[in-house]
C-alpha cells in the first residue's frame, strides 16, 4: 500500500475522474450512481491501492476497479428490488380488489395493518418486515398476532380461517 500526498491525489482525480464517470455511466445509466462509483474507486485507490509499475498498469487497475464496483452495484439486493422514481411515477396504481378481508385489514390500526398487509398480501417474512419498518422481529410478530386476533373478531372465526 502506498501513501498519496495531496498533489498526487489531485493528479489522479484530474486524470481519471472523467474516465471513471463515463465508464460507470455506461454500466449504470445514472449520473448519480456513476458519481458514487467514482468516489468509491478513488477511495479504494487512495486508501489501499497497490503500487503501480507504469501509467498503463495504473489505468488498467482503475478501469478494472470501476467495472467491478459497477457490477457490485448491479448485483446488489437493493438495486434488484427498487426502481427509479420516474418509473414508479408512470406506473398506475392497481385497482383495489373488492374484498371484505382487505377492507378489514385496512381498518386495522396502522402498526397491525402494516404487519398483516406486508406478511399476507406481499409475502414478506417477519424478519424482512422488521428490517423494512425498522422494528424488532418481536414487535412485528406481536403486531401480526394482535392484527390476526382483531381480524378474527371482525370477520368471524370460520370466515377468517378460510380467507387469510
Amino acid at each position: 500500500m502506498r501513501q498519496f500526498d495531496q498533489a498526487e491525489a489531485e493528479r489522479l482525480v484530474h486524470t481519471y475522474s472523467d474516465l471513471i464517470l463515463r465508464l460507470s455511466y455506461t454500466y449504470l445509466k445514472s449520473t448519480h450512481d456513476a458519481e458514487d462509483i467514482c468516489q468509491t474507486v478513488f477511495l479504494k485507490l487512495l486508501t489501499g491501492g497497490p503500487a503501480f509499475d507504469s501509467p498503463a498498469h495504473e489505468k488498467a487497475w482503475i478501469i478494472r476497479a470501476t467495472a467491478n464496483a459497477c457490477k457490485d452495484v448491479l448485483r446488489s439486493a437493493f438495486r434488484q428490488r427498487t426502481v427509479a422514481l420516474e418509473a414508479a411515477a408512470s406506473a398506475a396504481a392497481p385497482e383495489a380488489p373488492d374484498s371484505e378481508v382487505l377492507e378489514a385489514v385496512m381498518a386495522l390500526p396502522e402498526n397491525y395493518r402494516e404487519a398483516v398487509y406486508l406478511h399476507y398480501f406481499e409475502g414478506y417474512s417477519i424478519r424482512e418486515i422488521a428490517a423494512l419498518l425498522g422494528r424488532s422481529e418481536a414487535a412485528v410478530s406481536a403486531h401480526l398476532s394482535r392484527g390476526r386476533h382483531k381480524l378474527r373478531d371482525v370477520l368471524g372465526g370460520n370466515y377468517y380461517e378460510q380467507s387469510v
